[in-house]
């Protein structure tokens, strides 16, 4: 599992933005760093869309310190985009529907007694315009959300 102070795997894949375009990490991270990665395990499930929610509540802070802020999810891109839709969400989704940047980052995580395989664990990462991971939290416990103020202290340690 990468954590604090590792090189961010990089990774390219389709953005919903209310359009569904190519993105790649270290392309983004040289106009929009510092960039918050935040892995969830499922769209329209209710501790996911409360945390998209609370994203979207503090994205004015977020944008204030210069900062991005990315979902990401195994949905499908078309799922991610009704999902926005439906959320008001402003920043856009990744979708990780092949499960490569789920399992370079090291968070997968399975629902056995539902027969839900490989899923996001719930997890924050912070990366600065470095590519360095200069924030970690990742939870075993998927009805965990994370410490926002955290996460917004950690961006703004960058500023």
């Amino acid at each position: 599992m990468v954590t604090t102070g590792d090189a961010a795997p990089d990774f390219t894949a389709p953005l919903a933005n209310g359009d569904i375009e190519e993105f790649t990490l270290t392309d983004a991270l040289e106009t929009d760093a510092p960039i918050v990665l935040a892995f969830f395990p499922g769209a329209f499930t209710s501790v996911c869309t409360t945390e998209m929610c609370a994203f979207q509540d503090r994205l004015a802070a977020f944008n204030d310190l210069d900062a991005t802020v990315y979902g990401i999810s195994r949905d499908s891109p078309f799922t991610l985009n009704e999902f926005r839709e439906q959320n008001d969400l402003e920043f856009g989704l990744l979708s990780d529907y092949n499960k490569e940047i789920t399992d370079a980052y090291g968070i997968s995580m399975d629902f056995a007694d539902l027969g839900v395989y490989g899923v996001s664990k719930r997890s924050v990462f912070v990366i600065d315009a470095d590519g360095e991971i200069t924030y970690s939290w990742v939870s075993d416990d998927p009805g965990v959300e994370p410490d926002y103020d955290e996460v917004e202290a950690a961006v703004e340690e960058l500023a």
